[in-house]
């Protein structure tokens, strides 16, 4: 961290209900003129005045939480958002979501996006040599396509092996893509019996591979290589995958609801994730039409480019300012 930064470490676990006290005890010691909670995560007692960011509402849209769980999990939250003199949200979805569920007033809400790591903008990346070396090493044939993430219910991976599974069938004839593999990198499928089950039902075994967590470099990698990005997620709070992708030069495929049309915006294709058809026919798409891969591609770039973390960073600054000066919430405006 940069000089003017100091590291306070909080020794406990947070998951006792003690630290509901004990974590605001621990921060009234530095007589902070604010707080920023960065996670959907306050305290009951946190001191004021505060800001929490809101990355999405997936625990509680789609957790399985014991009933008594969930509702006290409702109660924090609400009233962490409540007491907070700002709340972030990473996307007008995400907003949008913070209004319906808790009828937050709207002009307490400041909208900042998120960014791609500015890496993956970096075009001088390792050469072809290197790159085929790393994929021998995975033992990955080209060509697959790619899904990044974990593989929690909202993230649809059973309907995407399905898609998948329809896909080959349609392209088993194809001299390009008749091998197609589907490479899912970022959590173990041991831990997924649902998606197993599925891709053992489909009988895509030898075609999906599950690499779990990857170096950053390695990533880098897989992303460009990638024939496609394929990301049919039913829910996000941002949605960081695609961008990453389309930085990378690789054409995405991604959902038409929740944040990511507002993320992804016309460098995408886009596709009903509920509708394992409509996401086959939408990678064949983008596979076998040469122009629209390549309108992709090149859309991509810019659009990964039209998100900022200096621009966040600036936009969170003010809103300390805001808070600070005591200034009323004016519902910040955002990057792009």
């Amino acid at each position: 961290m940069p000089p003017n930064f100091e590291v306070a470490p909080y020794e406990r676990s947070d998951e006792s209900i003690v630290d509901q006290a004990a974590f605001p005890l621990h921060l009234r010691r530095f007589r902070a003129d604010l707080c920023h909670i960065p996670l959907n995560a306050v305290p009951l007692w946190m001191p004021k005045p505060y800001v929490v960011t809101v990355h999405d509402m997936s625990s509680l849209l789609f957790g399985e939480l014991p009933a008594k769980r969930r509702r006290l999990r409702l109660y924090q939250f609400q009233r962490g958002l409540e007491r907070a003199a700002r709340v972030i949200a990473v996307s007008n979805a995400t907003r949008r979501d913070i209004e319906d569920l808790f009828g937050t007033r709207p002009e307490k809400i400041c909208r900042i996006y998120n960014a791609p790591d500015p890496r993956f903008l970096d075009q001088s990346g390792p050469d072809a040599e290197h790159r085929q070396r790393l994929l021998e090493r995975y033992q990955i044939n080209l060509p697959f396509l790619l899904y990044v993430g974990t593989i929690r219910p909202q993230k649809n991976i059973p309907r995407l092996v399905e898609a998948f599974a329809v896909l080959r069938g349609d392209l088993e004839r194809d001299p390009q893509y008749r091998d197609l593999r589907l490479i899912i990198i970022g959590d173990e499928i041991s831990r997924h019996p649902a998606v197993r089950r599925t891709v053992i039902q489909t009988r895509m075994q030898q075609y999906v591979r599950f690499l779990g967590f990857v170096p950053f470099e390695t990533l880098r990698i897989f992303y460009a290589a990638a024939a496609a990005f394929v990301f049919p997620s039913r829910y996000e709070g941002f949605g960081l995958p695609p961008l990453e992708a389309m930085a990378s030069g690789t054409p995405v495929v991604t959902s038409n609801i929740s944040s990511l049309p507002e993320v992804a915006g016309s460098a995408a294709l886009l596709v009903n994730p509920e509708n394992v058809f409509e996401i086959a026919k939408g990678i064949r798409e983008v596979l076998t039409n040469v122009t629209l891969r390549s309108a992709l591609i090149q859309q991509g770039h810019q659009q990964a480019r039209r998100f900022s973390w200096e621009a966040t960073a600036r936009e969170v600054l003010e809103i300390y300012r805001e808070v600070g000066e005591g200034r009323p919430a004016s519902g910040l405006r955002s990057q792009t």
